[in-house]
């Protein structure tokens, strides 16, 4: 028979890790970005991925920032007056036979910032340009193993389009 050990005292819960402060969602503006956004936006970037690409998100800049031409956009979550997340997009038309459409090619939110809706205001903010285009629909590509922003599109709306990414590896 087991023997029951004389009370303890209630074990410490293990310290929390202390919170970033999080954008109060009304305080949240969507808006196009501008230049002196640029190194937020890559601090953002690289803190994702672990790279820094300066100069490629200049290029993406001069391709879809200062409101873009007719259809790009590169718009920005400004909280507090800071960067907290970026999208970008552009409706490519007729693109392996299918009717205008709008392609989200990046979105990110800074980590501290995540489940705060800034990710879903980018979004809503991109496909209400994009229905001012005239187009009626929203894609992206993303890679499978990323279960995050799968899971973003996903509780989003989004689901698998009517097209299949095929690809080839040219180093064979």
């Amino acid at each position: 028979m087991p023997t029951l050990a004389a009370p303890t005292r209630r074990a410490r819960a293990p310290a929390r890790r202390a919170r970033a402060p999080r954008a109060d969602a009304d305080a949240v503006t969507t808006r196009p970005a501008r230049r002196s956004d640029l190194p937020q936006v890559i601090a953002i970037d690289a803190a994702v991925t672990g790279i820094a690409k300066p100069a490629y998100w200049q290029a993406v800049f001069r391709r879809y920032g200062n409101g873009g031409q007719a259809g790009r956009q590169f718009l920005v979550a400004d909280a507090d007056g800071r960067v907290r997340g970026f999208i970008i997009g552009e409706v490519r038309d007729w693109e392996f036979g299918s009717p205008p459409c709008g392609w989200v090619f990046a979105i990110d939110v800074e980590p501290d910032f995540r489940l705060a809706g800034i990710g879903a205001r980018l979004l809503a903010a991109i496909c209400a340009g994009f229905r001012r285009a005239g187009v009626t629909t929203v894609r992206t590509l993303l890679a499978r193993e990323n279960t995050l922003i799968l899971s973003f599109f996903r509780s989003q709306g989004m689901m698998a389009a009517p097209v299949i990414p095929l690809e080839m590896d040219l180093e064979a």
